[in-house]
């Protein structure tokens, strides 16, 4: 197995485990729920979300084809943990670009670039009805 290949998985196995604990507490890691599309089994995704004006941005690390992803564009949708809140989040686009370019700390933006991140997937709020 690749060393590139052999990320995810001890990602998956080792690290999520650990970020899910903190996840929606911590700024700015958040807790994704999605439905597997073919499933529908309930996933949380531990993840880094970015708010933009109504926006919530994240950073594609391993690329737009990763599960998660296509599971939030094929539902139109997802909800996250956020600083101890529930959002609900709709109108899922992929985007490219250099992170330079994004609204994101200017050490995110670094860390992105060295790590030749381009894709990025915008959500927005929904807004709930008062």
């Amino acid at each position: 197995m690749t060393l590139r290949a052999s990320i995810p998985r001890f990602n998956r196995r080792v690290i999520n485990p650990i970020a899910r604990k903190f996840a929606g507490r911590v700024p700015p890691f958040s807790l994704l729920e999605h439905a597997g599309r073919i499933s529908g089994t309930r996933y949380q995704t531990p993840i880094m979300a970015f708010r933009s004006g109504n926006d919530i941005i994240i950073a594609l690390t391993y690329g737009p084809s990763t599960d998660w992803v296509r599971n939030v564009i094929a539902a139109g949708g997802c909800t996250i943990e956020y600083r101890r809140r529930r959002i609900t989040l709709s109108n899922p686009r992929i985007e490219h670009g250099a992170p330079v370019d994004k609204p994101l700390p200017w050490l995110v933006q670094r860390a992105l670039t060295v790590m030749n991140v381009s894709d990025f997937l915008l959500l927005e709020r929904v807004q709930q009805a008062r």
